[in-house]
């Protein structure tokens, strides 16, 4: 579904908000008035929302759960199949550290109304290490608000796994944040950097990408404590914690319950089993046939590459080239 909508949200306003907004499937009410009320944020929230899951297949390309149904979910932003589980957790973060990129970017380009460039760091002041705040720093602080308003308004019950989500969602925004990087630019006579003007600006996608797949990799398991009186769930603590009632830090991702195995096909978990997945023979790692093909052994398959090869010029005026060949083996899982 997300393939189809940054065709369909880039025509919003010309169709009508209304419209385009009530199709979208699976908006949370409070989603759809922000949907109604900025439908050019919407384009970007739609795009950050695509980019997560590109990035999502990128990191787990080579793991038995490999992110591809992320596109087929029913809805936009939800991915309840998934359970509390681990992978969850990252699809949470992962979508959310998208919306948080694409708004602040979009702000940068201009593509936004009420935000731009980050006001607080266009001062001219000088700094005691002789530069001075100047050009366009990303309006990360729109970004990360206007990414809060829209994702975390799909949680609107009191529940552990809610709990769970907003912490998610608050863990990928807090990855693009603190991966914002500096660039400068000097000034001076003759290339001489007597004075350095500088900007902060949003870092490849893929950084931040690799920096949540370290946390899914340290994610902790934790369980909703209780209130007295609703007998609700209002906080999370740390199951496996040498400390009783210690907290996740922000930074964490965080899940519920155990992962399934992803060997076999389970639509009420997600997984797509890996029968015919591509593995390597030679690797003990999660890519490995052993690993990947869950114990069911692999199947070989033998191709034959041919391509010109110790080409020579001759005057004149024509090229002689030999054949060359070459056998390859590909590995899938039975």
């Amino acid at each position: 579904i997300l393939s189809c909508f940054p065709r369909a949200l880039s025509s919003v306003v010309a169709l009508g908000a209304n419209i385009i907004c009530n199709k979208i499937p699976g908006l949370a009410p409070k989603q759809r008035l922000i949907c109604r009320s900025r439908p050019n944020a919407i384009v970007a929230i739609g795009d950050g929302a695509k980019l997560g899951a590109s990035e999502c297949r990128y990191q787990f390309k080579n793991m038995r759960w490999n992110c591809s149904n992320i596109d087929s979910e029913a809805s936009m932003f939800g991915y309840e199949k998934l359970g509390g589980t681990k992978e969850a957790s990252f699809v949470y973060a992962i979508t959310t550290a998208g919306v948080t990129y694409a708004i602040t970017q979009a702000c940068s380009l201009g593509n936004l109304q009420n935000c731009g460039c980050d006001e607080n760091k266009r001062d001219g002041r000088l700094t005691s290490d002789g530069w001075r705040w100047g050009g366009c720093s990303a309006d990360i602080k729109y970004g990360l608000r206007m990414t809060r308003k829209f994702m975390d308004a799909r949680e609107v019950t009191k529940t552990a796994r809610s709990l769970m989500n907003l912490h998610n969602n608050r863990a990928g925004r807090k990855a693009v944040k603190d991966n914002l990087h500096k660039e400068c630019k000097c000034h001076g006579v003759s290339g001489s950097c007597t004075l350095k003007t500088c900007w902060t600006t949003l870092p490849d996608f893929r950084r931040i990408g690799d920096a949540l797949l370290k946390r899914y990799r340290r994610s902790k398991l934790v369980e909703g404590y209780m209130g007295s009186r609703l007998r609700r769930p209002i906080t999370l603590f740390m199951k496996r914690s040498k400390r009783p009632h210690r907290k996740p830090r922000r930074s964490h991702l965080v899940y519920l319950e155990k992962s399934p195995n992803y060997c076999d096909p389970d639509p009420s978990t997600g997984s797509l089993g890996t029968a015919g997945r591509s593995c390597n023979r030679a690797s003990q790692g999660p890519d490995g046939c052993d690993l990947m093909c869950c114990g069911r052994g692999y199947n070989t398959h033998q191709y034959t590459r041919v391509w010109q090869c110790s080409c020579k010029f001759h005057w004149c005026c024509h090229v002689e080239c030999e054949s060359c060949s070459e056998r390859t083996e590909q590995y899938t899982c039975k």
